[in-house]
């Protein structure tokens, strides 16, 4: 957990974190990884840790969008059939800890970019989604997910949408699931190997479902915050600056 007395600034930008994650259909995972590095967390606590966030976060963004009726199972499958598997074996991948660092950090510039609108942008266009391509690309996101300690919706989210296979709700919906499923595969992964997980996880918990919660709700209906969205980038920048430079 970060020293006590900056607990007062990482409870706010979790709940900033997991509110716009989830207003787009991802979990946050790669939000929180980048807060827990910034406030100096425990290495060996901060995979699971964010998993878990992850997991419950997901679910509640997938539960609104499917609520709204943009969920599509022939986009699903063909990339979570190879995730799945792919992402519970990544998390029996122990990499250095400096290597770890530098993969995250690079990771993190992809949210940037979402959140700044640079990559993952619609398009009236729409194609038929084709199975052999979802597969390896799903596969490669798997392991990444175990490995990494995320759900992998940064990845797929920009895919979908550069390949024209969905919508944006589309994506969002599609995304919240597969992240569920990865989350879980790699946090199974990750306790099979005896990981402890934070002590104060149950308040990040708490912190991270009501950001969700209100994120999820917003972000169907179309809610849109500039300011937070720069300000996200802004902590995901120093976060990534940190840990490529560490």
């Amino acid at each position: 957990m970060p020293a006590e007395n900056l607990i007062w600034l990482f409870i706010p930008l979790l709940f900033i974190v997991a509110f716009l994650y989830a207003s787009v259909g991802h979990g946050g995972a790669s939000g929180y990884l980048a807060l827990m590095a910034l406030f100096s967390f425990n290495p060996s606590e901060m995979k699971s840790s964010a998993l878990i966030l992850n997991i419950f976060v997901s679910l509640i963004s997938f539960y609104q969008y499917y609520k709204g009726g943009h969920f599509r199972w022939n986009l699903l499958l063909p990339f979570v059939i190879s995730s799945v598997p792919a992402s519970f074996l990544g998390a029996y991948i122990t990499i250095d800890e400096m290597v770890y660092k530098k993969i995250l950090g690079v990771i993190l510039i992809s949210p940037i970019l979402r959140l700044l609108g640079v990559i993952g942008k619609e398009s009236d266009a729409k194609n038929n989604v084709q199975w052999l391509p979802a597969l390896l690309i799903g596969a490669v996101i798997g392991v990444l997910s175990g490995m990494i300690g995320i759900g992998g919706g940064i990845i797929l989210s920009p895919v979908i949408l550069l390949l024209h296979w969905g919508n944006m709700k589309e994506t969002a919906a599609v995304s919240a699931i597969f992240i569920f499923v990865n989350s879980v595969a790699g946090l199974t992964g990750i306790l099979s190997k005896g990981i402890i997980i934070d002590s104060y996880i149950y308040l990040w918990l708490f912190i991270a479902v009501s950001g969700g919660l209100a994120g999820a709700y917003f972000g169907r209906k179309q809610f849109s915050n500039t300011a937070l969205k720069y300000l996200l980038s802004l902590v995901l920048f120093i976060a990534s600056v940190k840990l490529l430079l560490v």
